[in-house]
């Protein structure tokens, strides 16, 4: 069975690693939850969000690539299983059925800030065990303000 040697120190790699496990889980769920709100999105400006969701679903997409591809670098195993998602997602899921334009912007705009404040702090955990890591966190979540922004200006 083929490892992947951490240049990390035992400490640095799990905090790291815990980190990026909980970004994986922040970013697949999101792009579910947006997708979600895709399909089922009603209302007057249904294509405009219809369309934003995309980006935010393809963003989450990249960037939990990035995130799993980052965690195996540094000799941990990313974890994106089903399973996995629902046992450790703090993101709150949408009704089923329709939802309304302007109640899919209310809860994306909440989900965004949600999200956004787990990155933060994962910003400051790994500013000293892996400032990489640090960095990859701070570049996305520049990212997902940009995307909260969008949202929330729509209300």
């Amino acid at each position: 069975m083929a490892m992947v040697k951490s240049t990390l120190g035992d400490a640095a790699q799990k905090t790291t690693g815990e980190a990026l496990q909980g970004a994986l889980v922040d970013l697949l769920d999101l792009s579910l939850v947006g997708k979600q709100a895709h399909w089922n999105i009603t209302g007057r400006h249904f294509k405009q969000v219809h369309e934003h969701l995309d980006e935010v679903v393809d963003l989450a997409r990249q960037y939990a690539d990035t995130v799993a591809e980052r965690a195996v670098a540094i000799g941990v195993n990313p974890d994106g299983r089903v399973r996995t998602l629902a046992d450790r997602t703090a993101i709150p899921q949408l009704d089923a059925g329709y939802i309304t334009d302007d109640k899919v912007v209310a809860a994306i705009t909440d989900v965004l800030a949600q999200i956004i404040q787990r990155f933060r702090e994962r910003i400051e955990a790994t500013e000293e065990a892996d400032p990489v890591t640090q960095d990859l966190f701070i570049g996305l979540t520049a990212e997902l303000e940009k995307q909260h922004w969008m949202f929330s200006v729509q209300h």
